[in-house]
């Protein structure tokens, strides 16, 4: 019987790292965002709120982020006849927006980025950049 498991972390650099591709890709978009970036645990590694993001998405990021960490799937793809009870049921922790992405590195789940402020569309490319500046599965 096995009593321990391998496991791959998110670093703080690159969370970092991913923090940084995604401000330059919302600044390319001249969309300012609020930007989350969770552990596999749901721990906040990085979080920022750029200059004229929209204060209340820093909440629906972080729940976006929340959300691709606990199943590993965007956020997108929480169904949307589930979405308000699950919502409700954590207290708003999980969310079937647009804009999270989970971090698969080598078929590891590190955690989830959440983004939002912007249109869905602008969120998952801010997020998507911040991906690849890591070497993230797709």
């Amino acid at each position: 019987m096995h009593y321990k498991i391998e496991t791959a972390e998110l670093t703080h650099a690159g969370a970092m790292a991913m923090l940084n591709a995604a401000i330059e890709m919302a600044t390319r978009l001249g969309q300012p965002q609020c930007i989350v970036i969770v552990d596999a645990s749901g721990e906040v590694r990085a979080e920022l709120r750029m200059t004229g993001a929209k204060f209340l998405s820093r909440k629906s990021a972080r729940a976006k982020a929340m959300t691709a960490a606990s199943n590993g799937l965007p956020s997108a793809d929480v169904p949307e006849q589930v979405g308000v009870a699950i919502g409700l049921a954590t207290s708003g922790d999980v969310t079937g927006l647009p804009g999270g992405l989970p971090i698969w590195v080598d078929g590891q789940l590190l955690g989830g980025i959440g983004v939002g402020s912007g249109t869905g569309e602008q969120d998952i490319a801010v997020a998507k950049a911040a991906l690849a500046v890591i070497g993230a599965d797709r």
